[in-house]
C-alpha cells in the first residue's frame, strides 16, 4: 500500500486497532519499566509522551488554519491512575477529532507538503504504532506493525520524514539504497545526494553511468519501518553493500 492507496478510513482504522493496544501494554507494565526502543525512557514517560501529542493534534488540528500553532500540553501528572485516565481520554479524544476532519481540511504541519489534516489522519496512525510496539517492548510481548500499515509507514518516512530533514543519520554520504519488503511485494530506491534525498522509480536508477555506492536492505515491512525509525538495528535485515547508507535513512 503505497500514499496514493491510503485512505482516512485506513489510518482511523489502524488507530482505532493499536490505541487500545497501546493503552493495555502501558497499563500492563506500570510506570517503572523501561523502554527498549526508547533510550532512557520509562513507561511513564511514553505515556506521558504520546498524551501530550494527543493533545496538541487534538486541541491543534481543528483550527482551520494553516499557520503553526502556539502552545504546549499540560504538566503530566505524576499519579499513575490519573496518567492512564489522561492517556485513555486523549486517545478517545484524538480519534474521534480527527473522525470528523475532511482530509484536505486546513491544518498546519511540519513539512514541506499541502498543509491538511490528512497530514494528521496519517502521522497519528503511525505514532501510535510505533509507540504501541515500543510499549509491547516493555512488556516482552511486542507484535510487528500490521503489515499495510508499516508499508505506509516506511512511505511516510521517505516522503515526509527525510523530506522535512528529520533524519538522524550521517548526511554527507552519497549514494543509492534499496528497500525490500519480503511480505508485502514492496520495494522502494532512495538516492543520498549528501543532505539532499530523492525518492525514485526503478527505470531512472539502473542505467550503466551509475557508479554511486549502494545498499541493500532486506526484510518484513515491519522490520523495515522499525530499523529506520530507530528501533532495530540494521544487522538484524538482510544488508549488503555499504551499512552507512541505510544509517544515513533512519530518523524518529
Amino acid at each position: 500500500m503505497n500514499r496514493l492507496h491510503a485512505t482516512k478510513d485506513f489510518w482511523l482504522a489502524a488507530l482505532r486497532a493499536d490505541g487500545p493496544a497501546f493503552w493495555e501494554a502501558v497499563a500492563e507494565c506500570g510506570p517503572d519499566p523501561a523502554v527498549p526502543g526508547c533510550p532512557d525512557w520509562t513507561v511513564a514517560d511514553l505515556a506521558h509522551h504520546v498524551t501530550g501529542t494527543l493533545y496538541w493534534v487534538r486541541t491543534h488540528v481543528a483550527r482551520g488554519v494553516t499557520d503553526r500553532p502556539d502552545g504546549e500540553a499540560p504538566d503530566p501528572s505524576s499519579d499513575w491512575n490519573e496518567t492512564l485516565d489522561h492517556l485513555r481520554r486523549e486517545l478517545t479524544g484524538t480519534i474521534e477529532t480527527l473522525e470528523a476532519l475532511d482530509p484536505d481540511f486546513p491544518a498546519w504541519n511540519w513539512a514541506p507538503q499541502p498543509k491538511r489534516a490528512s497530514f494528521w489522519q496519517r502521522r497519528m496512525a503511525h505514532e501510535i504504532s510505533l509507540h504501541r510496539w515500543d510499549a509491547e517492548s516493555a512488556a516482552g510481548r511486542a507484535t510487528p506493525i500490521e503489515t499495510k500499515l508499516a508499508t505506509d509507514g516506511i512511505g511516510e518516512i521517505l516522503d515526509t520524514w527525510l523530506p522535512a530533514g528529520r533524519r538522524g543519520g550521517p548526511t554527507d554520504l552519497h549514494g543509492v539504497v534499496h528497500l525490500v519488503g519480503t511480505d508485502a511485494g514492496q520495494e522502494w530506491f532512495v538516492r543520498l545526494r549528501g543532505a539532499g534525498i530523492a525518492l525514485l522509480d526503478t527505470g531512472t536508477i539502473l542505467d550503466s553511468d551509475d557508479h554511486h555506492a549502494r545498499a541493500k536492505a532486506t526484510g518484513s515491512v515491519s522490520d523495515l519501518q522499525l530499523a529506520l525509525m530507530g528501533r532495530k538495528r540494521a544487522d538484524q535485515l538482510a544488508l549488503t553493500g555499504d551499512p552507512r547508507l541505510f544509517q544515513a535513512l533512519r530518523t524518529g
